[in-house]
């Protein structure tokens, strides 16, 4: 059953999700953890220009979940997003092994794929960049 109705309501599940797990994240580093503290975790796990790539992460998570959720400019934040997602699975999760209950590198890496199929796929139907190109 490859029906592009089940297609669109596949990718907009996964925005909505992604979208979500990423503003959560970033709210994370802005105001939960803050960014004294997550600056000093990125230092920790060896994160070049740690201080830098704390706003950056916070900021892009937080935006780029915002804008996933109403699929705007959806294949450029999925792929700015993926790249996040592979840098920290680099830097924080590859020396600790497979599993995310260890701080392994699966949880950054089923993020990857998904935040992969919307880039190769697109927003689908429900997402203001379908709305803006066909007007």
């Amino acid at each position: 059953m490859n029906s592009p109705a089940l297609r669109d309501f596949a990718l907009l599940v996964a925005r909505l999700v992604l979208g979500v797990v990423f503003i959560a994240h970033g709210y994370q580093h802005w105001a939960g953890t803050g960014m004294r503290r997550t600056a000093e975790s990125f230092a920790e796990a060896g994160v070049p220009q740690p201080g830098l790539a704390a706003y950056l992460a916070g900021s892009v998570e937080l935006v780029g979940g915002a804008l996933l959720i109403i699929g705007l400019l959806t294949t450029i934040v999925a792929g700015l997003l993926a790249l996040l997602v592979l840098a920290g699975g680099y830097f924080v999760h590859l020396g600790n092994g497979f599993f995310a209950t260890d701080g392994g590198f699966e949880y950054p890496l089923v993020l990857a794929v998904l935040l992969g199929l919307v880039v190769v796929f697109g927003a689908g139907r429900a997402s203001l960049d379908k709305v803006l190109i066909d007007g």
